[in-house]
């Protein structure tokens, strides 16, 4: 029955009243009657089998209805669920004529017109949010989705020769520019990356890699299950927290099919610990032809500055003689789901001709999104959402914390509302253990606790996701996009017209 008497949130701007749908006419919100014994169960058959004959016809009810797509199918399924209701005793006086079931069916076919992922507004202070999708898009980007998103694009023909040509293809004189890489290639994440290279060169050979860096990431993937997917075999070389080039030496052999560094960027090993440079690396297996495989995770393309100076890049490993780099593209990079191959020519050919190339590649989407980010990265990477955000300071993200308390405070009459200082942070792996000072606006909502609220916000038609420290919410600036304060402003002041709370 809560597709019938609820909406998918609890909450239209009607009134807040957990998930129940206030404001039908004739509905008081309750679900069940009494159970009727007796002579007044006979009754009340009668009586349920005459309410069930008196409901409005389709076409009745479609009369109070505006003529959209799905009207008369919201209008069947309402009286389906009316008929269910009222043979299980849960009408309770419901008002069953035809404005009133029409008024049902609209409600129905609003929520069917809700976002199947909607917008959120991200007040965590996470800046890449697994759960609420990672890096937010660049204008550019978004301008190039919608730029094709309803009609055909130029994905795999040459226009000039009408011949098929690489989808990825357009985005390789942006890639070779910003890392210097010979040649690239595009699959729909960096796991799929890490395995296509994998399968294509180490299959049935082995693989070195140092103990400290047998990784395990969110999900419980972990890197040795992806090694044996793949069928290469895993040689472990080193300790935990101490691994040479000697280690590695060692096991470099004829048969040996790559050597894989990986970036631990979801952990941080620290103390009495060595890590040989990845160029040394490079040179000892270059002398026994042996490729060297980095995987960097977070996708960094060139050396920065500032709270990113410590995470590895693109340009950086290739010039230290890595053979192939991989990454993800919709973290540090700023775009859409991807994972990037970069680094020799011949190997990246022989990843591009495997067969699982073709279960892994991404769609025209994607690309056209990841096209416009590049492009962006090499005219003007300050306007990377994600680099603007992880490069703001914590003054920056101060006073955007004072300048949102004062739109706060003229709408949210009677909410106490305080800046304080706060710890964000990278999120989805970049940037381990690195918290970033930032500050965030604490909620003292009256008549609701701290969990209360959190759970309340979620619920919004735009949800707002925020934090809970020591029994109090906390709207962090760290990671809001331009239009979110906005967006704060008019949630939080609907919501206060509407809640329990005090009143506006």
């Amino acid at each position: 029955m809560s597709a019938l008497f609820g909406t998918k949130r609890g909450w239209r701007g009607r009134g807040f009243s957990g998930e129940r749908l206030v404001g039908l006419s004739g509905y008081d919100g309750s679900m069940k009657s009494p159970a009727p014994t007796g002579r007044d169960a006979s009754l009340d058959g009668k009586a349920t089998h005459q309410l069930l004959r008196d409901l409005p016809a389709v076409d009745a009810v479609l009369r109070h209805l505006d003529q959209v797509p799905g009207a008369a199918l919201a209008v069947r399924k309402t009286l389906d669920d009316l008929r269910q209701a009222l043979r299980s005793g849960e009408s309770n006086g419901l008002a069953l004529d035809a404005p009133a079931v029409a008024e049902l069916a609209r409600e129905r076919l609003l929520s069917w017109a809700e976002d199947i992922y909607p917008r959120v507004v991200n007040a965590t202070g996470v800046v890449l949010h697994t759960g609420l999708g990672r890096a937010p898009l660049a204008e550019p980007a978004v301008a190039a989705l919608s730029s094709i998103g309803d009609g055909y694009s130029l994905l795999e023909v040459d226009p000039v020769s009408g011949e098929r040509k690489d989808r990825e293809s357009r985005l390789l004189d942006d890639l070779r520019a910003l890392t210097g890489a010979e040649a690239a290639t595009v699959v729909n994440n960096n796991a799929s990356a890490l395995l296509l290279a994998l399968t294509a060169l180490a299959k049935d050979r082995e693989v070195l890699v140092s103990r400290g860096e047998l990784i395990e990431i969110g999900g419980g993937f972990r890197l040795p299950d992806l090694l044996e997917q793949s069928g290469a075999r895993l040689r472990e070389v080193g300790t935990t927290n101490r691994t040479y080039v000697s280690d590695y030496q060692k096991h470099l052999k004829w048969e040996t099919g790559l050597v894989l560094s990986m970036h631990t960027s979801n952990y941080r090993v620290v103390g009495f610990t060595h890590r040989p440079e990845i160029g040394e690396l490079a040179k000892i297996a270059k002398e026994c032809g042996v490729p060297v495989l980095e995987d960097i995770g977070s996708g960094l393309l060139v050396p920065s500055t500032g709270d990113l100076a410590s995470e590895p890049d693109a340009r950086t490993a290739l010039e230290s003689g890595v053979d192939l780099v991989c990454f993800s593209g919709d973290k540090l990079l700023g775009g859409p789901q991807a994972g990037l191959l970069l680094g020799r020519k011949d190997l990246v050919e022989r990843c591009r001709s495997h067969p699982l190339f073709r279960a892994l590649r991404p769609d025209r989407l994607a690309l056209a999104a990841l096209g416009a980010t590049l492009r962006l990265h090499r005219e003007a990477p300050q306007d990377v959402p994600v680099l603007a955000a992880l490069s703001a300071s914590p003054a920056h993200r101060l006073e955007r914390a004072r300048s949102l308390r004062s739109q706060l405070a003229s709408v949210l009459p009677g909410v106490g509302i305080e800046v304080v200082a706060s710890e964000a942070s990278a999120g989805s792996g970049s940037l381990p253990a690195r918290p970033l000072g930032s500050s965030a606006l604490e909620l003292h909502w009256p008549g609701l606790d701290g969990e209360s609220l959190a759970k309340a916000l979620r619920a919004l038609p735009t949800p707002i996701f925020s934090r809970v420290w020591q029994g109090q919410v906390r709207l962090d600036v760290a990671a809001l996009v331009p239009g979110d304060e906005a967006r704060l402003a008019r949630l939080l002041a609907d919501f206060l017209s509407c809640s329990p709370g005090p009143e506006a």
